[in-house]
């Protein structure tokens, strides 16, 4: 199980800037780990591809957002390759529950998890 506390963004207008929020505090491991590397593996197959979302539920990740966030009405995991090696990443994509608001995490490379 990989835990990470890495940076947080809001973004308030579609075609606007993001904000940033702070940490956000989440847990991959297990079925979650598996789903993802299956992806990056469909990616790396499959060129007509350019990412995938991979639906996980807020539970399993023991998901802990900055106070300014409050809670997520949900959430999943985008995955896509970089453009340089295609090496799979991923991010937390989720909507703010007060309010929809876009949030999202910076990405993390998948073959770094533990």
């Amino acid at each position: 199980m990989s835990s990470f506390e890495i940076e947080s963004w809001c973004k308030p207008d579609p075609q606007g800037k993001s904000l940033p929020m702070g940490l956000i505090h989440f847990y991959i491991g297990g079925e979650n780990r598996l789903k993802l590397e299956e992806a990056e593996e469909r990616l790396q197959n499959d060129e007509r591809l350019t990412e995938l979302r991979v639906e996980v539920d807020q539970g399993s990740l023991e998901l802990v957002t900055p106070p300014e966030c409050g809670p997520l009405a949900d959430c999943y995991l985008r995955v896509y390759l970089r453009p340089d090696d295609r090496r799979g990443q991923f991010h937390l994509i989720g909507h703010r529950a007060s309010d929809g608001i876009l949030i999202y995490s910076n990405a993390v490379l998948i073959d770094g998890l533990m």
